[in-house]
């Protein structure tokens, strides 16, 4: 995995260049090349189907590593309820991934309340926004695990 730069320090402004859709299309026109690294942190593309439309939708989503396995936060900011993404997942825990240019099946799960804690911090240590979006809502914001098929 390439190595993790520091996030947009306190004080400036994050990149906003690529969000959303248009940060998807960049990532999977260049495998990655553009988008993999935002604001200092590492992102993959997650497509899951929708639960109700049955459509896939894709996502550019931070991510840490546990071992061999992906993990992403359904943080939405902070925000009172979980992203749409999670919801979906939640249903259809089927979902595809992109690393880069390589593209796989996987199984999505929430973490345990167990290993939450080991999670999470992987997770912090690479976007430490986390701890001020779950510090914003009395959510108890998911990590999300992603296992290779």
């Amino acid at each position: 995995m390439p190595e993790r730069l520091n996030p947009t320090p306190k004080g400036e402004r994050p990149d906003i260049s690529l969000i959303a859709d248009s940060h998807v299309e960049r990532y999977v026109a260049t495998d990655g090349a553009e988008g993999h690294i935002w604001n200092g942190a590492t992102c993959l593309v997650l497509t899951v189907k929708g639960r109700k439309t049955g459509k896939p939708k894709s996502f550019p989503l931070i991510y840490g590593k546990d071992g061999d396995d992906y993990l992403v936060v359904a943080s939405k900011g902070g925000a009172p309820d979980h992203p749409g993404w999670y919801e979906n997942l939640s249903v259809h825990p089927n979902v595809d991934v992109q690393v880069l240019g390589e593209r796989f099946a996987a199984t999505a799960r929430t973490a345990t309340p167990g290993e939450k804690p080991r999670l999470w911090k992987i997770m912090v240590e690479g976007w430490p926004n986390y701890s001020a979006y779950q510090e914003a809502t009395d959510r108890n914001i998911p990590v999300v695990v992603l296992k290779r098929k």
